[in-house]
Parts: structure tokens; sequence; C-alpha cells
């Protein structure tokens, strides 16, 4: 039997978030990244999104360990969900595994899990895979590309990356090593997308901390900054302005703070002495002496800087005078939230810079022309774009045969598509699961397509309770049935309506005697009532009914 390597996405192609990589050969499986996403807009209720693990839990035992790249939580957010599930070896770099820590200390996973650190150069035997680990510049330091050295040759997988020659915390992608192995030969280039469409190359990070030293040195009274908790040296360059501009720096939000704890305890912050202040500081100092690093940047419900803006935060009232950044880009499907906030806060009298006004964010993924120099090293035989929506893909498959790959060597899969590489070629064989598992307060995978369903149908047409009462023998209504509506004023406070939704309920059960039958006895209910008030009010609710028997 010839050696064959299996590619199994779990999430991350076709949307924004969830990324999670299965890589299969022989008797070994190993699992690149376990992220989350945040809901779209019609998944009403649902806090998150994870990958649907079911492919790894049928192979369980096949399992050898969880590779991570970086510590942002759309490659680490699952971990806490899936781990409950499959005990296996986590393997992340340093600053990701401080991350990892704190988000299982939540979840009481902690003493449960094998982490262990990895860094730049080293390399991990897993069955029959070789995972060699190599720098790359992103958002966040101690990132990630990975070298997974196979039988049939090396496989790329950039992880999140882009190529800043001027990086804040010193961390460049490692272009040396990718050029040496395209000169050895690699089978297979994996590659993220999410900018694929930008022309050109990305901004430095340095951009940022020059744009927000310039807000600190104009503005007239407190500076309030709200980012990504995990972006740990946008809060150092954060620090570093504020110490230039003669400023005290105060850190609000949970996550933030527990974050920059770590953070400061694993040495990727170093504060100036005294820099840092508390809350009776914060009272007592100037305004113009004042920074404020928050969560909130995406307009979270529960964070911070919406509790500020809504005149909610303990500590931090805002007030004229106040500027507010967001230094962070928005997520897909959070445009509203974020929107919100900005007109909250700018209705309570602050000067708000966003993306857009002000260089206050670079992102930290690559353009175009960066992608094409990272084809053109690796020269692989095999191109999958990851990391991006379905036009993202596209696009950087189409850079790919720009530089010389060719079209039947580049793939384009969707979640769960299985590509299986062997020496003969490569082609889709088949199809794993892939369903969105969400998570709803403490409950995960409960939340399927039929509640949120019902739930769209509660937000746009109400819900109708009947409560009727039958005759166990013959089948017929006893009494009169009662008609509860909510969401739907029309029918509320309408005598008529009620009376007629009554009747038609009588109507349907008492055409005949017959024995009663509780689920055809639900149907003909909800099938008169849904006809009956369509066709008197064009309105399609949610109708439950509740039959009693007497």
């Amino acid at each position: 039997m010839s050696t064959s390597l299996r590619i199994v996405p779990l999430g991350g192609l076709g949307e924004i978030g969830k990324n999670s990589m299965v890589f299969e050969m022989d008797k070994d499986i190993i699992l690149v990244d376990a992220g989350l996403m945040f809901p779209e807009e019609e998944m009403l209720g649902v806090d998150l999104v994870i990958p649907d693990i079911s492919y790894l839990l049928e192979h369980r035992q096949r399992v050898r360990g969880i590779i991570i790249t970086h510590g942002h939580e759309d490659h680490t957010g699952a971990l806490p969900y899936l781990l409950r599930q499959l005990q296996t070896p986590i393997y992340c770099p340093r600053l990701a595994h401080g991350l990892i820590t704190v988000k299982l200390k939540e979840h009481n996973l902690l003493g449960e899990t094998t982490l262990r650190v990895v860094q730049a150069g080293e390399k991990v035997n897993l069955g029959a895979f070789r995972v060699e680990f190599f720098q790359v510049a992103h958002s966040i330091p101690d990132s990630m590309g990975l070298i997974i050295h196979t039988p049939l040759g090396p496989v790329v997988h950039t992880g999140d990356f882009k190529l800043d020659h001027t990086p804040v915390m010193g961390q460049k992608t490692d272009l040396a090593r990718l050029s040496r192995l395209g000169d050895e030969g690699a089978l297979l280039l994996l590659s993220d997308s999410t900018y694929a469409e930008t022309p050109g190359y990305t901004l430095s990070e340095q951009v940022v901390e020059q744009a927000l030293e310039q807000i600190m040195a104009t503005a007239s009274g407190r500076v309030i900054i709200a980012t990504f908790a995990s972006l740990i040296a946008r809060v150092q360059q954060i620090i570093d302005a504020a110490h230039r501009q003669g400023r005290r720096v105060f850190i609000t939000g949970r996550n933030m703070q527990d974050n920059a704890q770590m953070a400061r305890e694993l040495g990727y912050i170093r504060p100036p002495d005294n820099v840092f202040i508390g809350v009776e500081e914060l009272r007592r100092l100037p305004p113009n002496k004042i920074v404020v690093v928050t969560t909130g940047s995406q307009g979270e419900p529960t964070s911070a800087l919406v509790r500020m803006a809504n005149r909610d935060h303990r500590h931090v009232q805002i007030v004229p005078g106040d500027t507010v950044v967001l230094s962070a880009s928005p997520i897909p499907g959070n445009e509203q939230l974020i929107n919100r906030t900005v007109d909250n806060l700018v209705k309570l009298g602050a000067e708000v810079f966003y993306r857009g006004v002000g260089n206050v964010h670079v992102h930290g993924h690559a353009a175009q022309e960066e992608l094409k120099l990272i084809l053109s090293l690796v020269r692989p035989r095999y191109f999958i774009p990851v990391h991006g929506e379905y036009r993202h893909l596209v696009q950087h498959a189409r850079l790919a045969q720009a530089v010389g790959i060719p079209r039947e060597n580049t793939f384009v899969l969707e979640d769960g598509d299985i590509l299986e590489l062997d020496g003969k070629g490569a082609s889709v064989v088949g199809k794993a699961p892939c369903d969105y598992v969400y998570v709803d307060g403490l409950g995960v995978g409960d939340v399927d397509h039929v509640v949120l369903r019902d739930r769209k149908r509660l937000a746009h047409g109400g819900i109708v309770v009947v409560i009727v009462a039958v005759d166990k023998k013959t089948g017929r209504v006893v009494g009169e049935p009662e008609v509860v509506a909510r969401g739907l004023a029309d029918i509320e406070e309408s005598a008529e309506l009620l009376e007629g939704t009554r009747g038609a309920v009588i109507s349907a059960l008492n055409g005949a005697e017959h024995i009663a039958e509780w689920g055809a006895i639900n149907t003909q209910v909800k099938e008169a009532v849904a006809r009956y008030l369509y066709e008197r009010t064009r309105r399609r609710p949610l109708i439950l009914p509740v039959a009693v028997e007497v």
C-alpha cells in the first residue's frame, strides 16, 4: 500500500476564524490550530462558533498532538471545548502557552492538559510527522510557521504572517529558511489568504506607534485605547508612547488585565518604573497625564469600553475632552456593534479615532506582493490557500498561478474537503463532518440549525402559544382554548383575531371523533392556526401548541 498524506480543513476555509487543519498519514494525525469564530448576525443568541471535531473523535487513538502557531483566539479559542472531549498534548510558542494557560485556568482544565513550549528552529517528532517551527512576523509575538516533514516531502504551513522589516518586538519572517527549503524542494504550501485582495505590502507596526504617540501628544484630556487583549505588542507600544509623553497607564477589562499580568511575568511587556497606576491615582491625576488601555474594540456588550460608552463602568466615565482610540480591525459581523459604541462615545463628548480615521491599526496579514514573494521562495509542487473567505482563497490561488504554479496543482478547498496526496498526484477524495458547533452560554453543541431557525422565527414573527384541553377518548376540545401571543401587537390587542384563532383550533379538532393522538393533535393545531393567521395578518409566527388531556 502506497504512503499517502491527507489534508482535512475543519475550519478557516471560506470564513474568517475557526482555523483548524488536520494532517493525516498512515496511523498518525496532528491538528494545526484550534480556533473559534465570532457568531454571524443570523446566529441569534450564540456566543461563539468552534470547529466540528467529529473526524478527530472518530480517530482519537491516532491523534498525536495539537500544534499551535500563535496565541490569537481564532487559532486557540476552541481548545477549552475540544480538550473536554480529546486529551492530547499541545505544542505551542511561549507567549501562546501563557495565553492558553490563562484560558484553561478559567475552564478548570489546566491540570488535565499537557502544554509544551516550542521555539523557532525546534523540531518535534509526532509519529510519521516531524514538525519544524520557524519564525514569522505577525501582530502578536512568538508567531510561528511550520515545516511538516513527511515521507512524501516537506509541507509548509505559514500560519498568520506578514513581512514587517521593522517589527515592534524584533520578530521577522524567516525568509532565509523558506528560501533554503525551496531549493531543497517543497511538496505543498498552505499560506494565509486573509488579505489576498489587498495590493502591495502591509504597513509596519511602527506606523501605529507613531500615530498613537501623536494622538497622546495633542490630546487635551485622557486617551483611552481599546484593542484585543491578546495584542501584547500593541500594549507595549502604548506603554512606550505614554511614557515618552509623560502619561501614566491604567489597564481595565478582565482579559486585558489577566493577559498583561501574564505578559509581564514572561517578559513580553517591559514597563518603565511607575508607569502603571491604580484606581486612586486614576482619580487623582490630571486627565492629560492618563492613558487607559481597555478591551472592547469589537463592541462586545460586556466589555469595558462598551460599559464606558453606556455610563456603566465603575472607574472610567467618559467626559468631553476624552480621546478614544479603537486600535483593531473590525471582525466581520461586528460592524454594527462597533458603530453603536462609537456613536455612544461621540454623544458623550469624546473624540474617537478608528481604522480609516488615522493609522491607529495595521493588520497582521500579508498583502499580495508579500504572498507572491513567499510563493516564489518556497516554489511548492502543490498549493492550498488557507485562512480566509472563499473569495480570498480564489484570489490567492490566482496569485499562485501568476507566479508559475500550475492550475491543476492549486486546490481551493472548503471546510471538510479531504485532499489526498501520494506519489502519483493529488485529489479531493471525500468529505469529513464540518458543521458549525455553537457555544451558547454553558451549552456546547446543543444549539443546532433547528433551534436557530426557531429563534429567527421568534425574532421576525413572534410566538403564539395555544393551550387546548382535549378529551382523551374522543379527541374533542373540552372548554375553550387559551391563546397567548407575544411579539405580535396586532394579535395581542385584537379580540377578534384571538377569538378567530380559538375558533380555528376548535374547527380543526372537532371535525370528527377519534382517539386523542398527541402528535396528530399538535400538527392539526399548528396548521390550522398558521393558516388562519397568515390569511388575516400575512405573518408567520412560531406556533407552540400545548395539549392537555382530560
